[in-house]
């Protein structure tokens, strides 16, 4: 039986990590997802919800400290954290990883950039805190397991929540017992349900996770005190598998995980991009499909099989609406292709009810498989899998691509000169942060 204290030894790596000893490519992964977090944040702003939080926000008022996506003026850092945390998940168009399926970005970047404004911290300082941020969340919630994502909780707030106060933690030098502290805090805040997709309650539960962390360690930092034992507990109540967390924890610290995360470039909920990926891979015109059979894992099915949305932000959950869009050559990576007249169009509602969806247990999270008939003839097949390795190059030329879409100014080619986002987000730190 494992020895292993999964507590310890997460806050043993949030106080060791280096950015000296972090591979390059890991590094240059990190900072697209920062480009990404960005680029979906300011195109957030718009949003109903992000504009019902910055309201909030604004009415509330308190010490001006952290920037926030749309506003000139700056708020306090646990209220900014939750603002951008939400306004950036508002369009469901972040980064995702499916060791947990969760969006780690929205959550990590929001929580560390509005402690790091407070603290007046470097740009190392920051991406060394979202790197752990990172790492800490994906794994723990991958210690949660199916289980915790399958009872209905949204990992992205409940793992998320622990991410955001180990990297936040750091900035705020926490000690290991006031980290311990923390996390047992967080323990009794994380929240989230899967119940809220396709609402504005799915965002907010991103808001709600990156301001968890931010609270949390502040008042463990001010001396409050909580049970030791907080995120084992939280497993135990929250329908965890409680895998041994020898197998999760393996390689902390000298195997990064985000290496493996998933960027979206479908404007859409993550379990649809293998089925769109796998579509495109068919030639094919719309006039001639008499059906489409979508195979994916049985998960996807209570997540984003909405078989007839009304709504654009229902749209982003129906593989049957997405599947007909994509064959009718409407741009599934385009934000206004989501909308309420698309939903309602008859065209798209014709293909729409031409594809039937299933599940097969032999599938993984990642994969999917599209059968399209036309008339008579014998089907045409393709899989695709998010899991298979992207090349690092190609990886960069799709953030940066669906970047100069989303930015207002666009966005350069080159990393290094990557600007501040401009417009009213102040955050002027982030280009030399960019550099490093």
């Amino acid at each position: 039986m494992t020895t292993v204290d999964p507590t310890q030894r997460l806050i043993a790596f949030s106080h060791e990590l280096d950015w000296r000893d972090v591979p390059p490519e890991t590094r240059e992964i990190l900072k697209l997802s920062l480009l990404d977090w960005l680029a979906v944040g300011r195109a957030g702003i718009g949003e109903p919800v992000s504009g019902i939080m910055r309201d909030t926000g604004l009415a509330e008022g308190g010490k001006p400290v952290a920037s926030v996506f749309g506003l000139a003026e700056k708020l306090p850092t646990r209220m900014a954290a939750l603002i951008n945390g939400t306004t950036s998940h508002a369009l469901d168009y972040d980064d995702t990883h499916f060791l947990h399926i969760g969006h780690p970005g929205v959550v990590i970047f929001s929580s560390v950039i509005a402690v790091a404004q407070q603290m007046n911290a470097t740009g190392q300082q920051m991406l060394e805190a979202a790197l752990i941020g990172f790492e800490t969340s994906i794994r723990i919630g991958h210690w949660l397991g199916r289980a915790h994502y399958q009872a209905g909780f949204h990992m992205t707030a409940t793992a998320g929540s622990f991410g955001a106060v180990l990297g936040v933690g750091r900035l705020l030098g926490l000690d290991n017992v006031q980290m311990q502290n923390a996390l047992g805090l967080a323990s009794t805040r994380a929240s989230g349900l899967k119940a809220q997709f396709g609402t504005m309650g799915k965002p907010y539960n991103a808001g709600l996770a990156a301001a968890n962390g931010v609270e949390a360690a502040m008042l463990a930092k001010a001396g409050m005190v909580s049970d030791a034992s907080g995120l084992t507990r939280f497993s135990q109540t929250h329908c965890g598998e409680n895998i041994d967390p020898e197998t999760v924890l393996r390689g902390l610290g000298s195997r990064f995980v985000i290496d493996q995360i998933s960027h979206k470039f479908h404007a859409c909920c993550h379990g649809t991009h293998a089925t769109l990926e796998a579509l495109a891979l068919i030639p094919v015109e719309a006039s001639e499909v008499t059906q489409v059979n979508v195979t994916v894992h049985p998960r996807w099915l209570t997540v984003c099989n909405k078989p007839a949305p009304k709504t654009g932000l229902e749209a982003k959950f129906s593989y049957r609406l997405c599947v007909a869009m994509a064959l009718a050559g409407v741009d599934t990576g385009a934000l206004s292709s989501f909308s309420d007249a698309n939903c309602a169009d008859p065209t798209l509602i014709q293909l729409r009810d031409l594809v039937q969806v299933s599940g097969e247990d032999d599938l993984a999270d990642t994969e999917a498989r599209v059968e399209i008939l036309c008339g008579a003839d014998t089907g045409r097949t393709a899989h695709f899998d998010l899991a298979a390795p992207i090349e690092i190059s190609a990886r960069r030329d799709k953030v940066f691509a669906k970047a100069r879409a989303l930015l207002p100014n666009g966005a350069p080619d080159n990393q290094d000169e990557f600007p501040p986002p401009g417009g009213n987000f102040d955050l002027s730190d982030i280009e030399k942060w960019m550099q490093i």
